[in-house]
């Protein structure tokens, strides 16, 4: 289940890729835009400024997300959906999926599909998180992998679910399309405030519902003392802020016009 409050305890931080990923796409009048993996909408919704005579839909698997986002009633079309099942319309112009992906299994196949069946001209533009190497993420497995909670989380958390800017590029290029694709560190400086880490609290909107959902109340509240404890550790707080640098990925590809 997502969490929208949890979500956006740092929704700035988490907004920023979604504006650099936009500044790269050069469509100027689309006639659909689709938002894969939209969220709770206040992301989709800036579409409409950019292009304001284009159809603007969003899409995602959370009902949670997809309520508060209908909630919002601003004419942006918002569905409930699977990205694995997406397929784009005659008309769709412009596709957008940030920081979703990586929940996608078979994402680098989809890829393909919709290069293939994406219109002439159209474009299709991609952030997924690359921090999956990232100390938080390795201590994240470490201790889901310990003797502890092995057999309850061994398979639940993951290795790195994404490839990298060059393999997402090659598969891009492979199919006729012009690409451009890069990787940004982002230095996140949170508020060292309150009880809990700011690192922890980040996590907690995304890498760590899973674990949440699988772990009973009293087993999640230990091993979230336990993980709390270890990023205190590697990310300490100077001044008042914790440092949080966070790797993400980016590719802005515009299909062939010719098929």
């Amino acid at each position: 289940m997502w969490d929208p409050t949890v979500y956006h305890r740092y929704g700035s931080e988490r907004s920023r890729p979604f504006v650099d990923l936009l500044a790269r796409v050069g469509a100027e009048h689309p006639r659909a835009v689709v938002d894969l993996g939209c969220g709770s909408g206040e992301l989709t919704e800036t579409l409409a400024g950019r292009w304001p005579g284009a159809r603007i839909a969003g899409l995602d698997s959370s009902p949670e997300m997809i309520a508060e986002a209908g909630a919002r009633g601003t004419g942006v079309e918002f569905h409930l959906g699977d990205l694995a099942h997406w397929r784009p319309g005659p008309d769709t112009d412009v596709v957008i999926t940030n920081a979703a992906l990586q929940w996608v299994p078979g994402h680098d196949e989809l890829l393909t599909r919709w290069a293939r069946a994406l219109p002439p001209g159209a474009w299709l533009a991609l952030q997924v998180p690359g921090n999956f190497d990232a100390p938080s993420h390795r201590m994240l497995r470490e201790l889901a992998r310990s003797a502890l909670y092995a057999a309850t989380l061994g398979e639940v958390v993951r290795e790195a679910p994404v490839d990298d800017a060059a393999g997402y590029a090659a598969r891009l290029v492979a199919e006729g399309a012009s690409v451009d694709a890069w990787e940004t560190t982002y230095v996140h400086l949170l508020p060292a405030t309150g009880d809990d880490h700011p690192v922890l609290r980040w996590m907690e909107g995304t890498a760590l519902r899973p674990v949440k959902a699988a772990l009973g109340d009293t087993a999640w509240r230990v091993f979230r003392a336990d993980l709390g404890a270890k990023l205190a550790a590697v990310y300490p707080a100077r001044s008042g802020k914790v440092a949080f640098p966070f790797r993400r990925i980016f590719v802005v590809a515009q299909v062939q016009e010719e098929k």
